[in-house]
């Protein structure tokens, strides 16, 4: 019971998270765009700014207050993970090619990661399970 409100809490706290990011992007795309070492240009520039830091946010954030109110479908939870997890895993691919992220978005990253494996870590167990025994036996 626990580690399910410990994950309902973790997916409302991406929600609000990712909600904030969008609307900070929304209010200030050059603010926030320079604080990620990029430089908007031009039309498409920005239309592809919004589609991923307020589109992809806003979708991130949705997925989360979903998967929140249905914690009995755990596989919410686990997509909104992968929508977290696939950022750092394109920066990791990246990093390759043009090093690791600095700064302000490293630390994002790390947020990124800490989120996506905390959901995954907090998956409900299936029913039946040694490990589902066990936490029986304690209570």
């Amino acid at each position: 019971m626990q580690r399910a409100r410990l994950r309902h809490s973790l997916l409302k706290l991406i929600a609000i998270a990712s909600s904030l990011a969008a609307l900070a992007a929304l209010l200030d795309p050059d603010r926030v765009a320079g604080s990620m070492g990029m430089l908007l240009v031009g039309v498409n520039g920005y239309s592809q700014f919004f589609a991923i830091y307020v589109g992809v946010r806003l979708a991130t954030a949705g997925l989360a207050l979903l998967a929140a109110r249905h914690g009995d479908q755990p596989l919410l939870g686990d997509i909104t993970a992968l929508f977290l997890l696939a950022q750092p895993a394109g920066r990791f691919i990246a990093a390759f090619a043009i090093g690791l992220p600095q700064g302000f978005l490293l630390v994002i990253c790390g947020l990124e990661l800490l989120g996506g494996l905390g959901l995954l870590a907090l998956r409900p167990r299936p029913v039946g399970t040694r490990a589902d025994e066990l936490s029986h036996t304690k209570s």
